[in-house]
């Protein structure tokens, strides 16, 4: 039986994540050392839920401080974090792998030649 709904458990997790230096490591087990008791008595699915939650709007609600990169991993913005541009357009993606197919050989090692014949020509 839950101690918190997931929702009010998220909202404690995020007044205490805004309390944090900037910079500040291990944030989900930092969190649940503040909640005191609170974290102490909450299932694991609970703060697991309730984490991820809380991951989505403080990137959401507080951009200049978080970033939340495409692994579902909460980094401080502090500028030296890129996300990183994976969209490609359906076409491309099928001509990249039709010409691996010709190529013999995997759309990364296509990929990784392609990007040192640029690197070459440049």
């Amino acid at each position: 039986m839950a101690i918190l709904s997931k929702g009010r458990l998220s909202k404690m997790m995020l007044d205490v994540l805004l309390q944090f230096p900037p910079g500040t490591k291990n944030l989900k087990e930092n969190i649940t050392l503040r909640l005191g008791l609170v974290g102490q008595m909450s299932s694991t699915r609970d703060i697991n839920a309730a984490w991820d939650e809380t991951k989505g709007k403080a990137a959401k609600l507080y951009p200049e401080k978080f970033i939340l990169d495409n692994r579902n991993v909460l980094q401080w913005n502090d500028g030296s974090v890129r996300v990183l541009d994976e969209k490609i357009s359906v076409t491309n993606f099928k001509k990249l792998n039709e010409l691996a197919e010709t190529e013999n050989c995997s759309v990364n090692s296509l990929v990784t030649k392609l990007i040192s014949q640029y690197k070459k020509t440049k």
